[in-house]
């Protein structure tokens, strides 16, 4: 399940950085999902060094699979390998559905070729591990049938390590261990070169987090957006913040990314608020911080190895952009309604931070701004398109409709937007009000 490839890619990368020799998996399971298998058999792929399984009791169907993507398979007394025809879940997972002839057919023939390229490339035999998956296999070895047609073939610890051939060779086992440390000190390794990866207990958050990524970045986007279009810090900025942690946690979870990211676009917001409320028109300050934190965005979600390039590839961005694009448009769309409506709801109360505004109540506070439509005054600074402007002894935060007007040239208040002033350029001079 999902879970378990967070672990396995966390403990891969760990492996990486410490600059492990050898990688072993202590297997114990009944089998699981085909798709979580195959992640899990890229992310073993990336690792440079030996890998080892060691067969703690079971490794059924996917843990069959995965043994197969290791070099050496060892396996404790009493344990079996095998069984790994595909079968099909009944929705929930509650029981075993019968898996239409076509079907079966073609994902047992694809599941198949995949392992036994495994198998081709790490020294195992091909056609046992065929015949544990495809049960039209019959695997007969120097005159004795280990497994006969229509049938699937799970193996023993005594059965797997066997000899057959010329010269002998093991079925499939490299040999029978009692323990775990017993396989580490077989290997030539001692207690004290081992670490070992264990679960954190929050993998199976994680699975969660991820698959409601494109909503954590809508409800950032969105909230982030009507913060800044809001006096003081209210509801906008909590949701936005809430869902941007929620995204980056997510990632930290699946084993996906550090917290680096992150504090990046922490950076990236910082330099953002930075030209809006300090140094408003500077443009360069915005620019840089949305372009660190669109990346720090897509890169939070990119699987990336210790010791590989930094730079992804374009399967490797496909997802982090298709998660971001839907997120953009989606927020693009909530952001257009509120705009439109949410200054008219009692919920507008609620989001705006009352002790800001100086106001105590929705309907004063839009009387006082509907009083400031009119208004003439100077640009303090270049509006592109946001920035300052005085009006007689007010200082206003104020944006334009989209064109650029510089510092110094007298604008008109046209109405507001969420709180903010929406201004236009006046070309003659006129009395201000204030």
């Amino acid at each position: 399940m999902p879970p378990l490839v967070y672990l396995v890619r966390r403990g891969v990368k760990e492996a990486m950085e410490a600059g492990a020799k050898v990688l072993i998996l202590d297997m114990n399971t009944n089998g699981g999902r085909v798709d979580s298998t195959m992640e899990i058999l890229d992310i073993l792929a990336k690792f440079p060094g030996k890998k080892v399984t060691y067969v703690n009791n079971t490794a059924y169907s996917a843990g069959a699979f995965i043994s197969v993507a290791t070099e050496e398979i060892y396996m404790a007394p009493e344990s079996v390998i095998g069984a790994a025809a595909p079968i099909m879940m009944s929705p929930g997972g509650t029981g075993v559905q019968e898996m239409p002839g076509t079907m079966e057919v073609k994902m047992t023939s694809a599941l198949a070729a995949r392992v036994r390229a495994y198998a081709q490339k790490y020294g195992h035999n091909p056609r046992v591990v065929n015949a544990m998956i495809n049960k039209q296999t019959e695997l007969v070895l120097d005159g004795e049938v280990l497994n006969e047609k229509g049938q699937i073939l799970t193996l023993t610890n005594r059965e797997a390590e066997k000899k057959y051939g010329d010269p002998p060779r093991p079925l499939l086992s490299a040999g029978t261990v009692a323990t775990l440390d017993d396989l580490i000190a077989r290997l030539g390794y001692q207690p004290g070169e081992v670490r070992r990866v264990e679960p954190l207990g929050a993998e199976r958050l994680a699975t969660w987090l991820t698959a409601l990524n494109s909503l954590w970045l809508l409800l950032g986007i969105a909230g982030i957006y009507l913060e800044f279009k809001t006096p003081g810090f209210g509801l906008p900025g909590i949701v936005g913040v809430t869902a941007f942690a929620l995204y980056f946690f997510g990632s930290y979870l699946a084993g996906l990314a550090g917290l680096e990211w992150a504090a990046l676009f922490l950076v990236g917001l910082l330099l953002v608020i930075l030209e809006l409320f300090l140094w408003p028109g500077t443009v360069v300050l915005g620019l840089t911080g949305a372009t660190l934190m669109l990346i720090t965005l897509v890169m939070a979600m990119v699987d990336l190895y210790p010791g590989m390039p930094p730079i992804p590839t374009l399967p490797q961005l496909r997802l982090p952009l298709r998660d971001l694009g839907v997120a953009i448009v989606g927020a693009a769309v909530l952001i257009a309604a509120l705009l439109r409506w949410l200054p008219k709801t009692p919920v507008y109360s609620v989001l705006v931070s009352q002790s800001a505004s100086g106001v105590s109540s929705v309907q004063s506070r839009e009387s006082a701004l509907q009083q400031q439509i009119g208004w003439e005054g100077v640009a303090l600074t270049p509006l592109h398109p946001g920035g300052k402007a005085q009006f007689g002894d007010t200082l206003l935060d104020v944006t334009t409709q989209g064109e650029l007007i510089e510092a110094g040239a007298r604008v008109r208040i046209l109405r507001h937007n969420l709180g903010t002033a929406v201004v236009e350029e006046v070309r003659s001079a006129g009395p201000s009000r204030a």
